[in-house]
């Protein structure tokens, strides 16, 4: 009876003594402790012994590394042997084959001790390898799933890509795999919705979901902030307004509908856009699209005008034009460095492709009235891709100056100007100056005779009154410099394309 006690009791206490280290074990399969090497530390304490877990190529997953017998690990991980047992010079070693999923190699988790393996070692040696299997599928699983998302995401950004330089031929065949009919349109608005960098993954897959993929969503690839939606459906701007009018510190600006072909021209407004919704109540702005000056202006003449002057790169092979059309386009409304990133090439790649612009075209842009008259035509350029019908015949060798002086662009520009007047501070005459000289506030405070941050101060203040963004270069501000050429304040812009002796007329060869 007494020897009957003694083994129950002993078999009792080595049941406890299993169910320690097992559940030590197991922690480590719960959400938060789920670490090859923290399994492994936890291995070398449990059984006093020098660990490794390697693959069969060689390389260490987890532990330190063993000196092992190159052609029993290749028997293991090939799978011929389930594990082995040996001795080396006192040092007892157990080897236990690692299951992995394909394509990775197996791996084999080595252990070495002074001291023999008893019962108790070998089982903890042998469930241990279990759990890291279960781990290391784990790991590859989220690996695999991760490199499935990037790969996804990378999709997304080079369809958007190709229509920034108005590829949408090419657009839509690498849309096709993935995103059936999402690109069997010809229209889209885009939105750009901002939030804080580090919210910025989960807000781009509540916009997925919110669309039910019925859009194209990208992760900026200049704004680190910013994720930008390609809508074809209507719909979308409700879901996005809903999505943005539950989540504190979101914005959303959305453009007008455009072409996917003027995809660029619609990414400016949106994030024009996007500057007004940050003051509004409900965080969302839609770009004003009554506000645009080509839309008051002649068709017929807009179009013939837009022609002569871009017609220096008609001799161009297209898609040579179209991609130098693109990245000036771009580049007159962001920094080369966001223009670059946008586009995914380099930043002296744009600057090269603009500066070939700026010598086809016989001026310099780093006048503010060049920049936004070749912003005008480049945009007019997409918009009025055929001559316009049923409209007033064009003006023979119309300039911008005529295409400025239209009683409603007139009346426009006085609108829109004349909102600067209640200010006491002369916010016109400091505005006007600070456009004259290139948006320069220290040439400006010179001319002024203020200092040159009372002109940023000034300018700034502007940007409210208009609700438009100038220190940024962009559609916005180039729409308060054409306000400024059709009310006279500035004179016209040095270009190409117009009859001789006409205000427009280039001031080179």
């Amino acid at each position: 009876m007494a020897g009957r006690a003694d083994g129950t009791g002993q078999r009792a206490a080595g049941a406890a003594e299993h169910a320690g280290w097992a559940e030590e074990l197991l922690d480590h399969l719960r959400p938060a402790g789920r670490d090859p090497d923290r399994v492994m530390t936890w291995l070398a304490g449990a059984v006093d012994a020098a660990v490794s877990l390697q693959d069969g190529t060689g390389r260490l997953l987890a532990g330190a590394r063993l000196p092992l017998d190159e052609g029993l690990v290749a028997d293991i991980t090939g799978g011929r042997i389930a594990s082995a047992a040996l001795e080396d010079a006192g040092r007892r070693m157990r080897l236990v084959r690692v299951a992995r999923s394909h394509p990775a190699p197996d791996a084999v988790l080595a252990v070495a001790r002074e001291t023999p393996f008893d019962r108790r070692a070998s089982d903890i040696v042998t469930h241990t390898a279990q759990v890291l299997e279960l781990l290391l599928a784990g790991n590859e699983s989220a690996a695999a799933g991760h490199r499935l998302r990037r790969a996804t995401s990378d999709l997304r950004l080079a369809i958007l890509q190709l229509l920034m330089v108005e590829d949408t031929v090419s657009a839509r065949r690498v849309a096709a795999g993935l995103w059936p009919g999402l690109l069997d349109t010809d229209t889209a608005c885009v939105y750009v919705v901002e939030s804080s960098p580090g919210e910025r993954d989960r807000l781009a897959e509540e916009c997925v979901s919110a669309t039910a993929e019925g859009a194209l969503v990208v992760r900026c690839p200049a704004m680190d902030g910013h994720v930008i939606v390609l809508a074809p459906r209507d719909s979308a701007g409700r879901e996005l307004r809903t999505l943005v009018g539950g989540l504190p510190g979101v914005f959303l600006g959305g453009s007008a509908r455009q072409g996917l072909a003027r995809t660029a021209a619609a990414y400016g407004q949106a994030v024009s856009a996007l500057a007004v919704a940050r003051f509004r109540p409900e965080q969302t702005a839609v770009y004003a699209e009554r506000t645009r000056p080509e839309l008051l202006m002649e068709p017929a003449s807009l179009y013939g005008w837009t022609a002569r002057v871009l017609s220096p790169l008609d001799g161009l092979p297209h898609h040579t034009r179209a991609e130098l059309l693109a990245t000036t386009r771009l580049g007159l409304e962001f920094t080369a460095v966001n223009t670059a990133k946008i586009l995914g090439v380099s930043r002296n790649t744009v600057r090269a492709r603009m500066d070939r612009v700026e010598g086809l075209l016989r001026t310099d842009f780093t006048d503010l009235t060049v920049r936004a008259a070749v912003h005008l035509a480049l945009n007019s350029q997409v918009g009025l891709a055929e001559p316009p019908d049923g409209t007033a015949p064009e003006r023979p060798g119309a300039g911008l100056t005529d295409l400025l002086s239209g009683p409603a662009l007139r009346t426009w520009a006085a609108d829109l100007l004349g909102r600067l007047a209640p200010d006491g501070r002369d916010l016109r005459r400091t505005l006007r100056t600070w456009i004259a000289v290139g948006g320069n506030a220290e040439r400006a405070a010179q001319r002024l005779g203020m200092h040159a941050q009372t002109v940023r101060e000034h300018v700034r203040s502007a940007e409210p009154v208009l609700e438009r963004q100038l220190l940024a270069a962009g559609s916005d501000l180039y729409e308060v410099v054409l306000a400024h050429l059709a009310e006279g304040d500035l004179g016209g812009p040095p270009l190409p394309g117009t009859k001789p002796g006409h205000p427009d007329s280039p001031v080179h060869g």
